[in-house]
């Protein structure tokens, strides 16, 4: 009996810059390539404007420019980014997924037009395949019709090996806090958990790690290190007594799962994806959004009550360690994919009427708010030109003296909203 042709795959991407959600694509890869049944390549979809940080788990792994990939079948074809998603189907390939970390369009403010770009590509006619089971059921239910698969992440567990116990705390030792992300990204909440840790009454050292140091300058922290390779990184999480992460939003974040690992616990927010290993009080501390003093007052207590710390540590130990590895999700995520392949394609018209109905909520919603900034402007430039009346004009410039105040403002004000019709 022959053997069956190995599944040809295409993880596209934008590019191979050091992140969290490019080291999990990576270490999919990787773990597919080293299969027979398997035939990776990860796909460019623009080209890059200068040299990118290579992974070294990338060393033997395809890595092809989008041209060269479009002369090519393939047998599944992956976005993993919002905007991959728009070259999926230029490639000619038997099935399309996408590899889902989060709903990316959370990741943009109210009004971006990459809010809207972001979440249309979930109307796409493609199999998902996704890391946490929040996404799985916000999936579900934007889109009933389609397959989904749940991997979620493993760890690298000869990189964060577990410790064989947590070691003792010095109670004369001050708390180590140590806050991760990039300062500039709004919803990783770095500057929230500056403000907690600053406004700490124990004492704490405060360490911040982030890639983009200089964004870090002037914030209140006692150091700042970074960019670390992961090999550094588990260092650092062994070194510390908790990590402070107050992020916004996430898919199924991995420091604190990392830390947990080294022996740290975390004090995080009821960000998504938070629930799929963080356990209240049994192994680390979870509170409440926009609460600076609160989350302090958690910091506090660790830092004051060294027998729940240790017990925390001790948990979160305890939850790592059953945690699985990059090794064993890696059989997950090739199930999924074979199931992707033999299954019919994803149904094309279930998702046309998806798109049809969000393309018209959206047309909507834009017209509404085209139809409120056309107004605002006409008021603003009414109320411009009465300012500009000589009788007006002459009052606005004595505003400040107190007879126009008490004798002549309340008749201009009446006249000004009987002339701007408000």
């Amino acid at each position: 009996m022959p053997t069956p042709s190995p599944l040809r795959v295409a993880f596209l991407v934008n590019d191979l810059s050091l992140s969290g959600g490019m080291t999990v694509i990576v270490e999919h890869a990787r773990h597919l390539d080293a299969r027979d049944d398997f035939a990776v390549s990860l796909v460019l979809v623009r080209e890059l404007e200068e040299e990118a940080w290579r992974f070294e788990a990338l060393a033997g792994i395809e890595i092809l420019g989008f041209e060269a990939a479009r002369a090519r079948e393939w047998d599944i074809v992956l976005s993993t980014w919002w905007e991959t998603a728009y070259r999926l189907f230029e490639l000619t390939s038997a099935r399309y997924a996408s590899f889902t970390q989060s709903l990316e369009d959370r990741f943009y403010v109210a009004g971006k037009p990459e809010r809207l770009g972001a979440s249309l590509v979930l109307d796409l006619p493609v199999s998902f395949v996704t890391e946490a089971t929040w996404i799985k059921e916000a999936l579900a239910e934007l889109r009933p019709g389609a397959p989904c698969h749940l991997v979620v992440n493993g760890i690298d567990k000869d990189v964060f090996a577990p410790l064989d116990a947590v070691p003792d705390s010095d109670p004369s030792r001050p708390l180590r806090v140590l806050i991760e992300g990039n300062p500039r990204v709004w919803f990783k909440g770095v500057h929230a958990a500056v403000a907690a840790a600053t406004a700490m009454e124990q004492p704490h050292v405060t360490t911040l790690v982030t890639a983009n140091r200089a964004d870090a300058e002037g914030l209140a922290v006692d150091r700042v290190v970074g960019p670390l390779s992961q090999r550094d990184l588990a260092a650092l999480y062994a070194e510390t007594d908790v990590l402070l992460k107050l992020s916004t939003v996430e898919g199924m974040f991995g420091p604190p799962l990392e830390a947990f690992h080294k022996g740290a616990t975390c004090v995080v927010s009821e960000v998504t994806g938070h629930d799929e290993y963080v356990r209240h009080l049994e192994n680390g501390l979870v509170v409440d959004w926009d609460d600076t003093r609160g989350t302090a007052r958690a910091l506090d207590l660790l830092a004051h009550d060294r027998a729940l710390l240790a017990r925390l540590r001790a948990g979160a130990l305890e939850t790592a360690r059953a945690w699985p590895s990059w090794d064993d999700q890696g059989p997950r995520f090739a199930a999924a994919l074979h199931a992707i392949a033999q299954d019919p394609p994803a149904d094309p018209y279930d998702a046309a009427r998806a798109l049809s109905a969000d393309l018209q909520a959206a047309s909507t919603l834009y017209a509404m708010q085209l139809a409120e900034r056309e107004e605002l402007i006409h008021r603003s430039e009414r109320m411009l030109r009465i300012k500009r009346l000589p009788g007006i004009a002459h009052v606005l410039r004595q505003w400040h003296r107190p007879m126009v105040q008490r004798h002549v403002a309340p008749r201009v004000m009446r006249r000004l909203k009987r002339l701007s019709g408000s």
